[in-house]
This record gives structure tokens, C-alpha cells and sequence, in this order.
């Protein structure tokens, strides 16, 4: 009866690799590696299921080890500077048109960038905007916007994409 042990470890590796495409750990293959390797060992003479547990016990354990490093390591790593930025975290630095001039005591306005309409503050140091005028986003505070005009003898489109009016 114990020859016959690898097929019962072969049966529990081919189970956790298919179960495996189930989940979205991406552990249980490794389990299922470790139980077919168990199987392997069972095959050529190894009788003790204690060692055989030992051996797939190890390599689940060192597989999956091993590839948590590889996925820090390579696949969920920052880059650092030049990272990709989307949404309200690229409006920084982006050129608008004021499209509402400011009114009430915070100098309230609106400005379209990129074809959204933003509420807009002047930047510190900044006069009421007033509408047509050219700005460059300085800072982005919950949904508002805090704007700072441009010279309007800079060429803004050698930086930015003209946006759609």
C-alpha cells in the first residue's frame, strides 16, 4: 500500500493546481508544486510520509518564498521621479483658461483645463481672476484649484497640448 502514497500526493497536486486557476492568491500552485514533488520523492523509494511531508511542506514554503520576493522586488516597485501621472495628480503645472472671473471674498472663479471646469482660487500673492485670462495651475486643494497667471508672451504650447474649447 505504500507504493501506491505518490499517487494520493499526485492526486492532492493536480487538485491545488487546478483550484489554483480559482483563486487569485497564486499560492496554491505552489502547494500543488510541492505536493508533485512529494509524489516524485514518494516514487523513487522515499517510504516515511513524515520526510515526504517535510519535502513538500519545504518546497511549498521555499516557492512561495520566492516568488513574494520576485513580485516586490520587480512587479509592484515604485520608480522614483519620473513616475506617470493621471488624473487630479497631473494638473499641477497644466495651462488653463478662466472662464468665470472671480467674485465674493475668496476670489471664487472657474477655469477649464484639458475640457474640465474646475473651481479656481488665485494663488497667493494673485489678483481676481478675470475671465479669458491665461493660468497656470499651481495647486489642487479637495476639488478646487489654486491658479496663477502666465505671461501671455509665453508659448505655452511648446510644454502643453492645446486643449479642446
Amino acid at each position: 500500500m505504500d507504493n501506491l502514497v505518490w499517487i494520493g500526493w499526485c492526486i492532492l497536486g493536480g487538485i491545488l493546481i487546478v483550484a489554483e486557476v480559482f483563486t487569485s492568491g497564486f499560492v496554491l500552485l505552489w502547494f500543488g508544486i510541492g505536493a508533485l514533488v512529494a509524489a516524485l520523492a514518494a516514487m523513487i523509494g522515499v517510504d516515511s510520509l513524515a520526510v515526504q511531508f517535510l519535502i513538500f511542506a519545504t518546497v511549498s514554503i521555499g516557492l512561495t518564498a520566492a516568488s513574494r520576493t520576485i513580485f516586490v522586488n520587480y512587479f509592484s516597485r515604485e520608480t522614483s521621479g519620473d513616475s506617470l501621472r493621471t488624473g487630479v495628480d497631473s494638473l499641477p503645472g497644466k495651462i488653463g483658461t478662466v472662464v468665470s472671473s472671480s467674485r465674493g471674498a475668496m476670489q471664487e472663479g472657474a477655469v477649464k483645463v484639458f475640457g474640465s471646469t474646475w473651481t479656481a482660487y488665485p494663488a497667493e500673492g494673485e489678483t481676481a481672476l478675470e475671465a479669458g485670462e491665461r493660468v497656470r495651475v499651481e495647486s489642487i486643494e479637495g476639488s478646487s484649484i489654486y491658479v496663477r497667471r502666465i505671461d501671455e508672451g509665453v508659448d505655452w504650447r511648446a510644454k502643453e497640448l492645446p486643449e479642446s474649447e
